[in-house]
């Protein structure tokens, strides 16, 4: 009686497998599988024209296993340096443009 209750477990383990492998292959081949996680935080993003302000206001969310805050905090020190910089420039070259424009102009 013990071999016959033996020999039933493991078929009814060999079965539930094969129908869990055959289940996985079918949901493989048709594209399923687990679903991307629902993130339940905002996404951290930055305006289209970004300026040095703007990254001075990006906050990103704590995680376990998140990046070394003290290396996102100097990326983003320099992004806002570069494009303070690049702010600088571009009106500085406008500065110089409308100089050249207003020299040209005739006195009438």
């Amino acid at each position: 009686m013990s071999f016959f209750l033996v020999f039933l477990a493991i078929a009814v383990a060999g079965a539930v497998l094969f129908l869990g492998a055959g289940m996985a292959r079918s949901s493989r081949n048709s594209g399923a599988g687990l679903d991307e996680p629902v993130p339940n935080l905002p996404p951290v993003l930055l305006p289209a024209g970004a300026k040095a302000s703007d990254v001075d206001r990006v906050r990103f969310a704590l995680g376990l296993r998140g990046y070394r805050m003290d290396q996102v905090d100097q990326v983003l020190d320099e992004l806002r340096d570069q494009l303070t910089a690049q702010e600088r420039e571009i009106d500085r070259l406008k500065r110089s443009l409308e100089t050249a424009r207003n020299q040209e102009e005739p006195t009438a």
